[in-house]
């Protein structure tokens, strides 16, 4: 348990919710398959939320998103799937709204008595949620807020978008931080304020833009990153050595090379880059092989993180004080390919027996982990963010916290 220091956030505990009914913004946005919920981690989440808005005497009316159907009624993204998914979870029957606005919408949210739960259907349906016109935002918040007399944020998977449900709403109710949001805040603000040395960046994707003010407000505050996945790619390429068919992100690459010089500077962190890759023809991994990453055929393209690399890296973490993993190392959702990821998830798993702080996070980081049965509770912190996680941990102010300051 972190220290629970005062936050600059109004918390859930001071909120006054008898008899209330509360708006909770939650962060669900769950993988489905075929219509049903394949993995309900984000919702047990926010259960301890959830019981504490009912405990207080509450109803409660729970506001999500589902995918990105690009403001249109596409059912492939309704949320209808996740009110029985719900109802078994919290043991209460929970109503579903069709709509997240309109007479519907005020009508069962009317209805509603203390210990009630009102699901509503999809926010994105809705052009105003994440209109860049900010009227067209705040007319929206204003409608869904007069359904309730409490708000509360519970979505951190969401707090770095400008959206109507998350900073819009705020401006019209008294509002509050969810527990699971004050969890997150704490954990990660303990990583990234006050770390135990050194501290270790594990950093993977496919997008440098969002990637790179990570690298570079880690080079101050952190003293190694280890690199994986498209993004060491594109590090290789900086590195002067050819990629073969790889995938990487060309325009980056003068970037990638100015970051490695300040890498080099004493006092900063260092940067590695994987020495040698598991590569293939294609995805299908028919003809794998381990080479050194100044070597790459040219009919051959990185997948993963190479054995070598696999074993400096384990080694880094295991001296670390603190580790922050974002982002499996390769394609791994490909078996011949997963190898990488698994040796650093061992290996932070191992640091956090030792003492280690050690905070993961990424929807791909945790689909590594629920595809290939890692165990998922063997750090110091999960993280339910992607985006907003690195963000945050950049030091970079998110949209919906402001809101509530």
């Amino acid at each position: 348990m972190t220290d629970q220091k005062s936050l600059p956030y109004p918390v859930l505990s001071n909120a006054d919710l008898k008899d209330k009914t509360v708006l909770l913004r939650a962060g669900f946005d769950l993988p489905m398959n075929n219509g049903e919920v394949v993995d309900t981690s984000r919702v047990e989440a926010l259960l301890p939320t959830i019981k504490f808005i009912l405990d207080s005497g509450a109803s409660l009316i729970i506001l999500a998103h589902q995918g990105r159907p690009k403001g249109e009624r596409n059912m492939e993204y309704s949320q209808k799937p996740i009110a029985p998914v719900l109802s078994k979870l919290i043991g209460i029957d929970v109503k579903f709204c069709d709509y997240c606005r309109g007479e519907e919408a005020k009508s069962m949210a009317a209805e509603l008595v203390a210990g009630d739960v009102l699901l509503l259907e999809n926010l994105r349906f809705e052009k105003a949620e994440k209109s860049k016109d900010p009227e067209q935002r705040d007319e929206l918040a204003k409608e869904i807020a007069e359904l309730g007399d409490v708000y509360v944020n519970d979505a951190f998977t969401n707090c770095h978008r400008d959206h109507a449900s998350m900073t819009g709403i705020p401006k019209h109710l008294p509002s509050f931080i969810g527990l699971h949001l004050e969890q997150e805040i704490r954990h990660l603000s303990e990583a990234t304020d006050n770390p135990s040395k050194p501290v270790t960046l594990i950093i993977s994707g496919a997008k440098m833009e969002t990637k790179v003010p990570v690298i570079q407000h880690f080079l101050d505050c952190g003293n190694d990153i280890l690199l994986g996945g498209l993004i060491a790619n594109t590090f290789i390429g900086a590195k002067g050595n050819c990629l073969g068919s790889s995938r990487y992100e060309e325009e980056w690459v003068k970037k990638s090379e100015e970051i490695l010089s300040l890498s080099m500077k004493e006092g900063s962190a260092l940067i590695h880059v994987p020495v040698d890759s598991i590569v293939a023809s294609d995805p299908s991994g028919a003809d794998v092989n381990n080479v050194p990453s100044n070597s790459i055929p040219d009919d051959m393209c990185v997948f993963d993180i190479g054995e070598l690399t696999a074993e400096s890296y384990a080694e880094i973490i295991a001296k670390s004080g603190t580790v922050i993993w974002n982002g499996p190392m390769g394609m791994y959702e490909q078996e011949p390919f997963s190898g990488g990821s698994k040796a650093v998830a061992a290996a932070v798993s191992k640091a956090t027996e030792n003492g280690v702080k050690t905070i993961i996070g990424g929807g791909d980081t945790i689909d590594l982990h629920v595809r290939y049965s890692l165990p998922i509770d063997s750090y110091t912190w999960v993280s339910t963010g992607g985006g907003a996680m690195l963000e945050f941990i950049s030091g970079q102010k998110l949209p919906a916290l402001e809101a509530l300051v």
